[in-house]
């Protein structure tokens, strides 16, 4: 008989970085819901009681390894980054340091301890395997680099790592407001205009929950060590469609002013290959975007 999801989790300690980000706040309730001891990583001090705090950078290779050590988790979740989707020179340096080097760190010190490590990757980043070469900006060749340190740990040092491409998440409480989702369903709310590109890049939208799930599948899945999984729904929908579903779950009837702002340039359409998280994590995402989206304003609606 298999034992209840929650005994899996009961006691057990996670380390958690990013914790005080959009996916790794709705990760650390889920593990603490779960019976999990949760240690969250910030660079600033943290003022709530959701997890045991801890202040960090993960840049620091001797602060990251005491870190670890002091915490001595059984569970790493590494979801800390330089998240910037600018085409600019000046994110080269923030996304070296805090995507490649940061992650390095991490996985060094985790080796040195003998913990589990599950990571964040994304979608955005080229996957050799499929053919993939074109990247499209500084952070997916951070987020790239940062993967394939991930395979060398396991590879070569025998770190029991897990790397998970996310796809566009989206879903209450994204501290972001310049993402699409949360822009336009503020914008809304308050009765403003937003501006807004063309829209015509499709994106695979996955809803946070679902992806804080997967999170935790591949932190139990033995068969997931050392492997590297997309995680999102494999459906494209076009940035234009989900501003048109936005402003019909909130009740407007004005017409979305597309293409009152630039297209952003070497925007390249990639979407997850769902099969392999099905077969081995058992992960599916389950949240359909309308509902999703509703989730989402609502959320907003009720802090505005």
């Amino acid at each position: 008989m298999t034992a209840p999801e929650e005994s899996r989790w009961t006691g057990r300690k996670v380390l958690v970085t990013g914790a005080a980000g959009f996916i790794g706040s709705r990760l650390s309730l889920r593990l603490t819901a779960l019976g999990a001891q949760v240690h969250g990583v910030s660079r600033r001090k943290i003022a709530d009681d959701t997890c045991v705090w801890h202040t960090a950078d993960l840049t620091d290779a001797e602060g990251t390894t005491e870190l670890v050590r002091s915490v001595r988790p059984d569970v790493v979740f590494h979801l800390a980054a330089e998240v910037n989707g600018s085409r600019g020179t000046e994110t080269l340096v923030p996304t070296l340091t805090n995507t490649v080097v940061g992650s390095v760190n991490l996985l060094n010190a985790a080796h040195s301890l003998g913990a589990r490590v599950v990571m964040a990757g994304s979608v955005e980043e080229a996957r050799p395997e499929l053919g993939e070469t074109l990247t499209s900006s500084p952070y997916a060749v951070a987020r790239w680099a940062a993967t394939g340190y991930a395979r060398l740990f396991h590879q070569l040092w025998g770190l029991p790592v897990t790397v998970l491409r996310i796809s566009m998440v989206y879903g209450p409480g994204q501290p972001d407001t310049t993402k699409v989702v949360p822009y336009v369903a503020q914008c809304l709310l308050r009765g403003e205009e937003p501006s807004l590109t063309a829209g015509k890049r499709r994106m695979d939208w996955v809803y946070v929950d679902d992806v804080a799930e997967a999170l935790v599948l591949a932190a139990e899945r033995e068969n997931a060590v050392g492997r590297v999984f997309d995680i999102g729904t494999g459906d494209g929908i076009a940035v234009r469609d989900i501003v048109t579903r936005l402003y019909e779950l909130a009740g407007s009837t004005a017409t979305p002013p597309f293409g009152t702002r630039p297209e952003r340039v070497m925007d390249v359409e990639r979407f997850a290959h769902v099969e392999e998280a099905a077969d081995v994590l058992g992960w599916r995402a389950t949240t359909p975007v309308d509902e999703g989206l509703r989730r989402t304003l609502e959320w907003y609606g009720r802090r505005l």
